[in-house]
């Protein structure tokens, strides 16, 4: 063994030659160690032996050769091929007058004995001028690690390691065979060629493999290419299989040995990553067949073999082309096809090696590097001879090592050029159809070109695989059909609403649509048309409008359902509130509410509205805002994800400002419920509306609140949630509407003054009932108190005697007139009728509420005149007696009724007793005269 130091630096002088006893001994067992180990002293087995005239050129050949390594039979199988170059170049003449001379060392692909075979070469070999070989990685790289301090340029067949092409490490190495890394330059090609720009990676945990994925993330990097990515694993690939499909790889770029290959596929298979929709791209060195091989293993995965060959169905390898599929004489002179059938032959029972061509080409390059350096040699002035090389001889070894940099020939394997030692060479590419390896393309490195083979790549789609799932945006969009549809029927509403418009105005002086505030009407009308108009808006999305617009109409339609919604229903409210405040006044005092207060009103919920819309648009305005939802099959079939997107008016406080909104909406909605709770006894139909707002009220409530429900849970369905808002907008309009409007309609129709006759003086007091009547006299509302009555009892006592000494006057008076015949005649034509009239007034009066509601009112006109609720004839029983007799009664009556018509006329609606008569001039007749305040009382008599 050599010195440590002989590693990095020339080595001592060889020793001197051994003792003649060794020596002796050597020439004897020489004959018996040539057939046991051929060429390890000599030249190549096979080659004619060179005329003892010539000198030799020795190369040192190392390799494993014995059947015991499993890549002796690497070794082996190139030797044939060693022996057709050596023999050609021998026949062509190229080294005259020297000849090559290779003489094998068997390193067995260990460490140890490959190193001692070096250095045995070096100590007890002749000088050699190059080193040929090196299989084994872990061998090759100690022995090239230490060339340089022997001047020693090594050429490589065979070892493709991405450790060796370190040039600051191992810069006198070379190789013929492309390295592991050689295959990325290609598999870019490959990538760019059918558009993948997003790619995973699965390697095995080996230093190998591991250098190659290194290398391949450097190639492509920069080249617009992503690897989305990057997993490893020692034994069990299935987790990162699975986590690849989790990433969506489509394309997986592997690196691992055939044995793991097997258990890959069959994750593979387990996770559905195979077929038309994923691409494997895989080494292509494994042993042909190498599937049957593993198989065993494989099913010990419960791996089907069935299932391992579907899964594996479509992949591509990627190796060094082993010769040139181009019909070219290369610089031997024969074509690659030719030198094939040469080997073929030569190799007799010896096994093939794939790295014959490479090796036949090794040769070539050591004939041709050496010749460069003799003409070198000839060209300077130092007159060195090339056998004088040693192993010092730095300068010859530089040139030998600028030789081997100059090389460019065609040979069997392709065209060699080296670029920083590593071979330019030709990469090819295999895909896996029906249980075989067929080779659909193949990568010059020189020229940077790729080649696909016509009709040769079968995928298992219509087309290659996407690089990635290809994910098709789709808004979705309100149906057309669907919006036609319900355009239509809100048009149809919204002409409904016109014609209620329509009805309202023209019947506006009717006594019953007067009666129902006309004006009010007009609000109601007015809030469901703006309400069937926000359905336009809402049915408006990214189909219609640009982005901007559909913004936009966010706010619009927001406002104009908001202000509909209280324009309707607030007009509604306030028509019934005043219902409420006339027939609920327990004052019983006149009140005027005209139409102007009940617009003030209705403006005043309108201002709230506004308030907060416009507070919601300054603060938090709305934003359209696009949702994204899981992807989705396409529908067609095609190799595409659909994801659903969908628009929406948002912003971020969203729930405060819809609780707001709410909020207030419904307190509108409770208020009217109480207003519609307290009239609900009102019997004016023309007034009392509580029935149909409540009904109003409960639907609209129950179909927002379902409403509200439905369109949050299909807000991810925008022709069901579209659908839904729309037709509780329009059932709550039209209902709302035709509770309104119909009955209205209906009574008018039929009969149009049975809503204001018969029980017009109805309506309900929420008040205790007195407990004390007589049979003369009705229950006050709210009757003060029993001091106050007593009170009142003893005015009225008053008054009907002062009333007494009153009809004494007009008795007089009567007597007089009925000395004149045309004052007669007049009185009983013109006042009989008004008698009767009074008449039936105070049985009305006494028969129904509504002489209740008289008397109140008359005596809130004139507290200081009241009458007593006892019978006249208890508390003045003489002078009434004598008064109420038919024969008086008759005569005072044609005075009186002019009196009691001016004073009741107030009391039932009719002019004030301070007016005169609209129809007949003051002094026109005596009944016309103006008649005290202190005269304005209803004796129960009459």
């Amino acid at each position: 063994m050599a010195s440590p130091r002989s590693f990095g630096q020339p080595g001592p002088p060889p020793p001197p030659p051994p003792p003649p006893p060794a020596r002796l001994l050597l020439l004897l067992l020489l004959p018996l160690l040539l057939p046991l180990a051929p060429g390890a002293w000599g030249w190549a087995r096979g080659a004619p032996r060179p005329p003892p005239s010539s000198p030799p050129l020795s190369i040192m050949g190392l390799m494993p050769l014995t059947k015991e390594v499993a890549k002796g039979s690497i070794g082996r199988g190139v030797l044939p091929a060693v022996e057709l170059a050596i023999e050609q170049i021998r026949n062509e003449s190229l080294l005259r007058p020297y000849f090559l001379d290779l003489r094998l060392y068997d390193t067995e692909c260990d460490n140890a004995k490959g190193l001692k075979a070096f250095y045995d070469a070096i100590k007890y070999g002749p000088n050699h001028l190059m080193v040929f070989g090196g299989v084994c990685p872990s061998v090759t790289s100690i022995i090239a690690e230490s060339l340089q301090g022997w001047n020693l340029v090594q050429l490589s067949f065979a070892a493709t390691t991405p450790v060796l092409a370190d040039k600051k490490k191992y810069p006198y190495f070379f190789r013929t065979v492309p390295s592991d890394n050689a295959v990325n330059p290609a598999i870019l090609k490959l990538l760019k060629h059918f558009q993948w720009k997003r790619v995973g990676t699965l390697t095995q945990d080996v230093q190998r493999f591991s250098e190659v994925r290194n290398d391949l993330t450097g190639v492509l990097y920069g080249e617009d290419i992503e690897i989305s990515d990057t997993e490893s694993f020692s034994n069990d690939p299935c987790t990162s299989v699975k986590k690849l499909k989790g990433n969506d790889v489509r394309i997986i770029l592997g690196q691992f040995d055939q044995h793991m290959a097997a258990k890959v596929f069959c994750c593979a298979y387990e996770e559905n990553m195979y077929g038309s929709k994923y691409q494997w791209i895989i080494p292509g060195w494994y042993e042909p067949f190498w599937w049957e091989q593993v198989h065993t293993e494989a099913n010990s995965s419960r791996c089907l073999r069935k299932n391992l060959l579907a899964a594996m169905e479509g992949y591509m390898g990627v190796d060094f082309e082993p010769l040139s599929s181009k019909q070219i004489k290369t610089i031997s002179g024969k074509t690659p096809q030719q030198y094939e059938r040469e080997y073929n032959n030569k190799r007799s029972g010896v096994g093939p090696s794939k790295f014959h061509g490479y090796a036949y080409d090794g040769i070539w390059v050591i004939a041709k590097t050496l010749q460069r350096a003799m003409e070198t040699l000839h060209a300077s002035s130092r007159h060195q001879r090339i056998q004088d090389f040693n192993y010092t001889d730095h300068t010859l070894g530089r040139i030998i090592l600028n030789a081997m940099n100059e090389t460019n020939f065609f040979g069997v394997t392709g065209q060699v050029v080296f670029r920083n030692g590593e071979r330019m060479g030709t990469i090819k590419f295999t895909q896996f159809q029906d249980r075989r390896e067929v080779k659909v393309g193949e990568y010059n490195a020189v020229a940077d070109t790729l080649e696909i083979i016509n009709d040769t790549i079968r995928f298992q789609g219509s087309e290659p695989p996407k690089d990635k799932t290809i994910i098709l945006e789709q808004l979705r969009k309100i149906s057309l059909p669907l919006y036609s549809i319900l355009s239509a029927l809100t048009i149809l509403g919204m002409i409904m609403a016109s014609a209620f418009l329509f009805f309202n105005i023209k019947n506006r002086n009717q006594k019953l649509i007067k009666m129902s505030s006309p004006y009010m009407n007009n609000l109601i009308i007015l809030g469901g048309m703006l309400a069937y108009a926000s359905i336009f808006l809402f049915g408006l999305d990214g189909s219609f409008v640009s982005e901007k617009t559909f913004e936009t109409l966010c706010t619009v339609r927001t406002w104009i359902l908001t202000v509909g919604y209280t324009t309707a229903f607030g007009a509604m409210f306030a028509k019934t509130w005043r219902v409420h405040a006339i027939f609920k006044n327990v004052k019983m005092k006149k009140k005027i509410i005209k139409d102007q207060k009940l617009l003030v009103i209705v403006g005043g919920m309108l201002l709230i509205d506004l308030c907060i819309l416009i507070c919601w648009q300054a603060v938090d305005p709305l934003r359209r805002t696009v949702e994204k939802y899981s992807m989705e099959p396409d529908p067609a079939g095609r190799d595409i994800s659909i994801r659903p997107l969908l628009e929406h008016c948002e912003n971020t406080h969203m729930t405060i400002w819809l609780g707001i909104v709410y909020a207030y909406k419904g307190l509108l909605m409770l208020f009217g419920c109480f207003l519609a709770w307290e009239t609900r006894n009102v019997s004016i139909p023309a007034l009392n509306d509580s029935k149909y707002i409540g009904m109003s009220v409960y639907n609209v409530g129950i179909m927002c609140i379902i409403g509200a429900a439905v369109s949050f849970l299909t807000r991810d369905q925008p022709n069901v949630q579209f659908c839904i808002v729309a037709l509780v907008i329009i059932f709550c309009s039209t209902i709302t509407l035709c509770l309104v409007f119909v009955p209205k309609l209906i009574t008018l129709r039929t009969n149009p003054d049975a809503a204001t006759q018969n029980r017009r003086f109805q309506f309900t007091q929420n008040q205790k009932k007195e407990d004390s009547k007589t049979s003369t006299s009705v229950t006050s509302v709210n009757q003060a108190s029993t001091s106050r009555l007593e009170g009142l009892q003893s005015e009225n006592h008053r008054l009907r005697m002062k009333i007494t000494e009153l009809d004494k006057d007009l008795e007089e008076v009567t007597m007089q007139l009925q000395d004149t015949p045309e004052k007669t005649t007049y009185i009983k034509q013109n006042h009989y009728q008004e008698l009767n009239d009074i008449l039936n007034l105070g049985h009305f009066s006494e028969s129904t509420d509504g002489g209740k509601a008289i008397l109140k009112n008359h005596l809130d006109q004139n507290p200081q005149l009241q009458w007593n609720t006892t019978e006249p004839s208890r508390t003045c029983k003489d002078p009434i007696e004598d008064i109420n007799s038919p024969e008086h009664i008759q005569r005072r009556l044609s005075l009186q009724l002019p009196i009691l018509h001016h004073a009741y006329l107030p009391s039932i609606g009719g002019v004030d007793a301070s007016c005169v008569s609209p129809c007949v001039s003051p002094t026109a007749s005596p009944r016309h005269r103006h008649v005290p305040p202190s005269f304005r009382v209803m004796v129960s008599g009459l």
